[in-house]
């Protein structure tokens, strides 16, 4: 869930205040937002595919099958350390920051271990692939577009709300069907919100200077949403094209 902005109101450009070639600090802050985002999946990824190497499937299984609350503590550690970067950014240093982001990324490792246990490697691999290609075309249309994509922030955010609550609905109700739907829809709102988070990040860039404490902190956040973004798109797509074992 990416929509906190980040002091956006700081951040404003007005019209015809940056000129058409960009600055080398808002390309600096753009390299810093998009490696970091990239140093959190590589985490998050050899985190996952670690503990399935080094514990085996069927350990890993029965440890997350048997060890609920080691789980739910892992899920509360995540969304708080969501909170410390979206709401305590001002406040804590940069390097802080990025050790919260780097620790959030091996903690989303953990839990998305079961990934390997549930789908077999070559979906996997595939799915990534297919993910990876989305992201990089959306965050390009958002990028380069001279659409306002502001104005469907309110209604990405709606479907948001949306898709957690019948999720959480369909833990009780069971419906393939109910499934089908909130996977195919989850892969249209973070679509959405990747070019809806990439044109907010371009802002930040023109509107920022890329050295400096602020600028560190706010590529960090920017950092955040695209991974939370990639995160999402991907586990949606998985559910489509994913081959379970």
């Amino acid at each position: 869930m990416n929509q906190n902005d980040f002091n956006m109101q700081r951040y404003q450009v007005a019209p015809g205040a940056v000129s058409g070639s960009e600055s080398a600090v808002s390309k600096s802050f753009l390299f810093n937002v998009y490696n970091w985002m990239a140093m959190g999946l590589a985490i998050t990824g050899a985190v996952a595919y670690g503990l399935v190497a080094y514990f085996g499937e069927s350990e890993l299984f029965v440890f997350f099958q048997t060890n609920t609350f080691a789980l739910i503590f892992l899920i509360i550690l995540q969304l708080g350390l969501v909170l410390l970067l979206s709401f305590a950014l001002k406040k804590i240093p940069s390097i802080v920051a990025f050790g919260a982001f780097l620790l959030y990324s091996a903690i989303t490792g953990v839990t998305l271990s079961t990934v390997f246990i549930l789908y077999t490697g070559t979906s996997i691999a595939a799915t990534f692939f297919v993910c990876a290609g989305m992201f990089l075309s959306v965050s390009v249309f958002g990028y380069i577009t001279k659409m306002d994509l502001s104005k469907f922030g309110t209604f990405l955010f709606m479907g948001l709300i949306g898709l957690i609550l019948a999720s959480v609905v369909n833990i009780f109700l069971n419906s393939s069907t109910l499934d089908w739907i909130i996977s195919y829809a989850g892969v249209l709102i973070f679509v959405g919100l990747t070019a809806y988070d990439t044109q907010k990040i371009k802002q930040m860039a023109m509107s920022v200077d890329a050295n400096s404490e602020d600028g560190k902190k706010a590529s960090i956040f920017g950092a955040l949403m695209l991974y939370l973004d990639f995160i999402n798109l991907f586990l949606f797509l998985l559910r489509i094209m994913g081959d379970r074992k």
